[in-house]
């Protein structure tokens, strides 16, 4: 307890005027008591100037700039990196989500596995995730809509079965 007491005394005490705050922050980490340190860090947040925290937090606060896109062409693709600066910023609630989308197929494919792998009218590739059967023919009218997960499921309206599927192109 003594050599607790003796360093936080040192940690306070040491800390030179013009040290900087990462090399302040690290002597406040390395102080084990709890109280200590909580002071150490009060002293080190007082002795910062007010503008310069309020100066990184506006910059902070701006809303990015959404681009407006073709949601057609850009339904089942992964999103784009969030950058750190924008992470949170943008509600849920503020962008509309497609949840059913219907295409025509142009053409599909079976590979060795049975999976299939459809090309749709305006040139998407969609791929078979399970081993489900399914049956399709070309000029035939699907849907693809939102599943569970970020995952996709593609069907017919004139039969009550749906297979999981990602988007390739």
């Amino acid at each position: 307890m003594r050599l607790i007491w003796t360093a936080a005394t040192l940690v306070l005490l040491s800390a030179p005027a013009f040290a900087s705050i990462e090399t302040q922050l690290a002597n406040c980490a390395a102080v084990s008591d709890k109280l200590a340190r909580l002071i150490c860090y009060d002293d080190l947040a007082s002795s910062t100037s007010a503008s310069s925290s309020v100066s990184a937090s506006a910059s902070m606060a701006v809303a990015p700039a959404v681009a407006a896109t073709n949601k057609n062409e850009t339904f089942g693709l992964k999103k784009t990196a969030v950058k750190k600066e924008d992470f949170g910023l943008i509600k849920k609630t503020e962008i509309e989500e497609i949840e059913k989308l219907y295409f025509t197929v142009a053409e599909f494919d079976k590979d060795a596995y049975g999976s299939l792998t459809i090309t749709l009218n305006n040139d998407q590739v969609w791929k078979q995730s399970g081993s489900q059967r399914f049956k399709l023919k070309t000029g035939q009218k699907i849907f693809i809509e939102r599943g569970a997960l970020g995952s996709f499921l593609l069907g017919s309206d004139d039969r009550n079965s749906t297979i999981r599927v990602k988007r390739l192109k």
